[in-house]
């Protein structure tokens, strides 16, 4: 029996997490291709299935794939378009970690052909179970929510100036969702007064909240990029923080509470 490409826990509310960056394991026959750097997958989402744990808890639909981001990114479109022109990112198969450090030995970066067979083997399924699982909440309850978690080091000077807002909600331009849900979370976090927040701001969602949000088919597709620095350590061994944690985590419930309540309308 082949290994399994992502974890699917479905749950009883109308509410999907999709953890796409989390992932932390590398393909050994990819890995065979790749820089020492590589080994530490930087770049991971880290933690975030146990940020929101309480969403599980709750009766949350959970989707996490088991593979790192390195050899393939779930959340960017299958034809690798940049999805902010004019800005730096990091592509379908990325070749460099976010420091611009290379993934692969020289001369072993991925073809187009091996790329495809990627596509294939890790993205497609991973989407098709997003898919299946978002039209059977809608179908149980009318409508879902798909709630997209991503975190980040706050200071990334490839992809941004300075110091990253701490939560930065994103709906494709208010397309995604209720059009007013993304300035109330935004605002939320805001009169909280212990972090910093924005909407629609250098995050606007990736190509899962954009694809797949469509509110006039009663699907809201919200993106959050939480800064790590929030509740975890931002270095290695990026270990979690419970105290930091601890700060976020009832914040976060308001946020979903708050995008169910709006998807209801």
């Amino acid at each position: 029996m082949p290994d399994p490409i992502f974890s699917l826990q479905q749950g009883a509310i109308p509410l999907l997490i999709s953890i796409p960056h989390m992932g932390t394991r590398l393909d050994p026959q990819i890995a065979t291709n790749f820089t020492q750097v590589a080994g530490f997958v930087d770049d991971t989402d880290w933690h975030l299935d146990r940020l929101y744990g309480f969403a599980r808890d709750g009766g949350a639909s959970f989707l996490t794939p088991v593979y790192s981001r390195y050899i393939i990114d779930l959340n960017r479109p299958p034809d690798d378009e940049n999805l902010y022109p004019g800005q730096d990112t990091t592509g379908l198969c990325p070749v460099d970690t976010f420091d611009k450090e290379p993934l692969y030995l020289a001369g072993r970066e991925p073809s187009e052909q091996e790329k495809i067979r990627r596509r294939q083997l890790f993205w497609e399924p991973y989407h098709a179970a997003l898919q299946t699982e978002l039209q059977r909440i809608k179908q149980e309850h009318g409508f879902a929510v798909l709630w997209e978690a991503h975190s980040i080091r706050s200071e990334i000077s490839r992809f941004f100036p300075g110091k990253l807002t701490d939560f930065n909600f994103g709906t494709a331009n208010n397309q995604s969702a209720h059009p007013e849900l993304c300035a109330v979370l935004a605002q939320q976090i805001e009169q909280d007064g212990q972090f910093t927040a924005a909407a629609n701001g250098r995050f606007k969602g990736g190509y899962i909240t954009r694809q797949y949000g469509n509110p006039a088919e009663r699907i809201h597709a919200v993106q959050l990029e939480l800064t790590q620095i929030a509740y975890m350590q931002e270095s290695r061994p990026f270990a979690y923080d419970e105290a930091k944690a601890a700060r976020v985590t009832p914040l976060l419930q308001q946020a979903l509470e708050t995008t169910l309540r709006y998807a209801r309308m």
